[in-house]
């Protein structure tokens, strides 16, 4: 199954939803970042997370970022994304190793620990829009319903999935967000908390076949759902040699011309595809106006 993202309304548009697969794009960063198990799991959920949260940028041009920073021994996690679910990110420690949990699945909030989430938006004005809230479980999907319903008062009700094995095979990923939109009553609370209480883990959902079109329908099914757009979603980083070339720059004149007297070249490694860039001595003296 391709991966892709599921736009639809329900209750008569008092509450929307997205649900999306999204495991190609988790099995391209747990192969470029040579993740462990559980740091797969850790950062496909995020990845996920921000998939689908990148259906709520109304500016094409807009960005998402998702930090989490945790005490636990994973350190933290970064992903970005824009509004045509294109995302990118890494770990801290992408070799993170921890034992089962209690329920004997892979320990995500042990690996986290305690900590807090920002959601930086960068919707083309003058100042970013930062939300920040603690971190509530460290599963990431309680997190992220913490943070709509604090941040940007919206209920809402996560679900992320990414099953994976322990000899680092991702059999699928995949996840949804509910919000109730102004107009939604309490029994329509009650009838979404009913529905996803009994409903199957995302994994085994898709496990079985289901799609997220399908997924929606088991939980909407009475309740008028309409599925709208159905889009693309791909891991896909935008680094280039010329936005390495600026970063060093900004370093400024005394910082590169200290590190060239240590080494000949300087290399540059893009946190979110680990593609490397070589910038020579040469090079670098001629945009700071030194002499070789």
């Amino acid at each position: 199954m391709e991966d892709y993202i599921v736009r639809a309304t329900a209750e008569d548009g008092k509450v929307r939803a997205v649900a999306a697969v999204t495991t190609n794009l988790v099995k391209h960063a747990q192969e470029i970042h040579s993740l462990s198990p559980l740091a797969s799991v850790a950062l496909g959920r995020t990845l996920t997370a921000s998939v689908l949260m990148s259906v709520f940028l109304k500016s094409p041009k807009s960005t998402q970022t998702i930090q989490i920073k945790g005490d636990g021994p994973l350190g933290g996690i970064v992903v970005v994304s824009d509004s045509k679910a294109n995302v990118r990110g890494y770990v801290h420690n992408p070799l993170v190793y921890l034992p089962l949990n209690s329920e004997g699945k892979f320990d995500v909030a042990g690996a986290i620990g305690k900590g807090y989430l920002n959601v930086i938006k960068d919707l083309g004005l003058k100042e970013p829009y930062i939300g920040y809230v603690d971190l509530v479980s460290g599963e990431i999907a309680e997190d992220i319903a913490y943070y709509y319903a604090y941040s940007e008062q919206i209920p809402t009700s996560v679900a992320l999935g990414v099953l994976a094995s322990s000899d680092k095979i991702i059999e699928n990923a995949g996840g949804f967000i509910i919000q109730l939109m102004p107009g939604a009553g309490e029994e329509t609370i009650s009838y979404i908390e009913e529905k996803i209480k009994n409903i199957p883990s995302v994994t085994g959902l898709l496990k079985e076949g289901k799609t997220p079109e399908d997924i929606l329908n088991m939980i909407f099914s009475e309740r008028n759902l309409k599925i709208g757009e159905k889009s693309p979603c791909n891991y896909k980083c935008n680094c280039s040699r010329e936005r390495m070339f600026r970063n060093i720059i900004s370093l400024g004149k005394e910082e590169i011309v200290n590190i060239l007297e240590e080494q000949n070249e300087i290399e540059t490694q893009c946190h979110f595809c680990n593609m490397k860039y070589q910038f020579s001595e040469a090079e670098l003296r001629e945009i700071i106006g030194g002499k070789s």
